[in-house]
């Protein structure tokens, strides 16, 4: 995924921007991402990549999510029509 692909699909959050926010904001728990322009509190698939984006970013290391973006967008509607993760 690319920094301006969106993380969170409801709210159009993107990876920079969740980056950007941990940056400036040193959130301690990944449920303060939802301050970020409110990511992970729409249809709520986004918030297990919101959890491994902000343990990477914990660890020191670059967050990443490696999937294309259209496959992302897939998933998460096979999500929204089935409520099933996968």
């Amino acid at each position: 995924m690319e920094p301006d692909d969106n993380v969170c699909l409801c709210f159009r959050v993107s990876l920079r921007k969740l980056v950007n926010f941990m940056d400036r904001t040193r959130p301690t728990v990944p449920s303060q991402l939802s301050e970020c322009l409110g990511a992970g509190t729409g249809c709520q698939w986004c918030v297990p990549f919101l959890r491994k984006i902000h343990q990477e970013w914990s660890d020191g290391k670059r967050p990443d999510l490696p999937v294309a973006p259209e496959e992302y967008a897939a998933r998460r509607a096979r999500y929204r029509a089935t409520g099933e993760r996968g």
